[in-house]
């Protein structure tokens, strides 16, 4: 079986549709349509099946496809082994949220810059969810991610992934705000995220624990525009309990649950030795 071949129905198996997957891989139609025909002769299976206009995967073709992902993983751990100890260089792309942008990846910039001048990063502040899109379409070649214990990600097996770092996250309410625990603000409007739904999936459950449903009313993606609303009177919102916090906002301590956001380094299955992001892999842990 060719590794491309075998891409194609990784492919398939991700994107949904041959035309997707022509476009994505910029050739036509008929060609991934015969390259797959090729590659069910090869296996001696059936692996795609009408499904209305469109194709669907059999269950062959879905445990081939499993097995590509490995395949295709190895064969580029095994490109990169040639030669593991190059020089590190090119145009390292990230796609990170914001705070691991500020906490994780500008205090190695210019260690970064200084020590290894041939590796250019480029940073793209995205939300996980855009994130795992782009480094699915190869765009980016790490992936600066979130989730929380209270709301954990499932992360796609053609992604590895390293934990970096946790964070406890607590309740940013008015200063002059009476109540002292999360419940006390049952009957408050509830800010939440605007670009992802993890923080108001904890913000339901802990609210279920404590036998009320939040009344979310605004979403914001800047955590200072989050501030900026506590201290209009506006709501009350998640924030983490390691920064400071304006003028106006108080943080509560959760006791009814404990709420962790924790941050991942996330690559394509494979990539990881590719020594510009080997590098940037070992300033991010410490190694």
């Amino acid at each position: 079986m060719e590794t491309r071949r075998l891409r194609l129905l990784v492919e398939l198996s991700r994107l949904g549709s041959m035309r997707a997957v022509a476009d994505e891989l910029h050739i036509t139609t008929s060609t991934v349509s015969q390259q797959l025909a090729v590659l069910a002769r090869e296996a001696g299976a059936t692996l795609v099946e009408p499904d209305g206009r469109r194709v669907r995967l059999t269950p062959a073709g879905q445990r081939l496809a499993r097995h590509g992902l490995t395949i295709l993983a190895a064969v580029e751990a095994a490109r990169l082994d040639l030669d593991p100890d190059a020089e590190p260089a090119g145009a390292l792309r990230v796609a990170g949220f914001a705070t691991a942008v500020r906490r994780s990846l500008l205090p190695i910039a210019a260690t970064l810059a200084a020590t290894t001048p041939r590796v250019r990063l480029l940073i793209h502040e995205h939300e996980p969810f855009e994130a795992f899109e782009l480094l699915a379409m190869d765009a980016m070649d790490l992936a600066l991610t979130y989730d929380y214990n209270l709301a954990p990600a499932a992360f796609d097996p053609a992604l590895e992934t390293v934990p970096l770092w946790e964070v406890p996250w607590g309740l940013g309410v008015p200063s002059d705000a009476p109540a002292v625990t999360f419940a006390g603000y049952a009957d408050d409007d509830w800010i939440v995220n605007s670009r992802n739904t993890a923080d108001e999936d904890v913000v339901r459950a802990v609210a279920s624990l404590e036998g009320f449903t939040p009344r979310i009313v605004h979403r914001a993606d800047s955590l200072d525009l989050v501030q900026d609303m506590i201290v209009a009177g506006l709501g009350v919102g998640l924030l983490p309990m390691d920064e400071t916090t304006l003028p106006g906002v108080r943080l509560l301590a959760m006791t009814a649950a404990e709420v962790r956001l924790r941050c991942y380094a996330v690559t394509r299955r494979g990539r990881a030795g590719w020594p510009p992001l080997a590098l940037l892999l070992r300033l991010l842990t410490g190694g």
